[in-house]
């Protein structure tokens, strides 16, 4: 199935006590160029989204938003600052030998002190942090597959419907060109029997230099390889894999066919019929240019 390279998926969720929201949006891209917004702290989720994402994405540039809300109160850690506080107790002890005073000090005052007692917060398990955000992106990613999935579909029954129609003018282009290189075959062998009417020519001769130049008319060969492209274009639109590039690779060959065609087609009807040809390939190359 082939896939758009224009999508968009959002997943919101609770996961490992945070609210997280994974947002996924990309355009099109000759390779895989991924870019992420993450709040502040959680830097190091960019690798392993990116890392993540490739997994199922080849083509496109892909932009993914995150946003980290805790819902859970932290866990916090209460740190004492033991030299501080054996330094005020070390003074109490001093005033109170030598100005003669009771050394009441207690635990309680001690933690009074400014700085004594100092609070942090626990320092955070990133491979929890990113177990929870993975979840949410693979929800993000799932619903983004599926909308460049249906997109997809619709750019493989617009490619279908104008191979069709490349096909139909093909058939009147290997319908007209026999008639054409005879036709060229007869007025050539006409002009020449009037060039040389007076010369004593070989008949035999005449003909089959006629024949020789007629025949540099015929595109035969041309719109057997024309037909040979546009069933292996047909093949890559039920693929499973990327073949966007592919895709590029053979509409530049079924417009080097058909340029070959108008060029030697002596005739205004296939030349109609080859202009038509071109319009819909270069509609088709603009159409994959969406295709991953």
């Amino acid at each position: 199935m082939i896939k758009s390279m224009t999508g968009y998926g959002r997943c919101q969720s609770v996961a490992g006590g945070m609210n997280i929201t994974v947002e996924l949006k990309s355009v099109n891209n000759r390779y895989f160029d991924f870019s992420s917004r993450l709040p502040r702290n959680y830097g190091f989720l960019d690798e392993k989204l990116k890392s993540f994402f490739m997994q199922t994405l080849t083509r496109g540039k892909l932009e993914c938003y995150v946003t980290i809300e805790t819902v859970e109160e932290p866990d916090v850690i209460v740190a004492v600052n033991m030299p501080l506080a054996e330094s005020y107790m070390k003074a109490y002890a001093e005033l109170s030998e030598k100005l003669g005073l009771e050394n009441d000090i207690k635990v309680s005052d001690i933690v009074r002190v400014p700085d004594v007692l100092s609070l942090r917060k626990q320092p955070e398990d990133e491979e929890k942090i990113w177990e929870a955000v993975r979840s949410v992106a693979q929800q993000a990613l799932d619903s983004f597959v599926a909308m460049r999935q249906t997109e997809g579909e619709r750019l493989k029954a617009d490619v279908s419907s104008r191979l069709d129609l490349i096909l139909e003018n093909v058939a009147f282009v290997e319908k007209r060109s026999p008639e054409t290189v005879k036709e060229y075959n007869e007025k050539l062998l006409g002009r020449l029997r009037e060039l040389l009417e007076d010369t004593s020519i070989d008949e035999q001769r005449l003909l089959t230099e006629a024949a020789i130049f007629a025949d540099k008319i015929a595109v035969a060969e041309e719109t057997v390889r024309l037909r040979s492209h546009i069933s292996q274009m047909r093949v890559f639109l039920d693929a499973d894999e990327a073949i966007g590039k592919k895709m590029d690779f053979l509409v530049q060959e079924m417009n080097r066919e058909a340029n070959t065609i108008g060029s030697k087609a002596n005739d205004v009807e296939i030349a109609s019929k080859v202009v038509d040809i071109k319009a819909e390939i270069e509609k088709i190359r603009e159409q994959i240019q969406n295709i991953e």
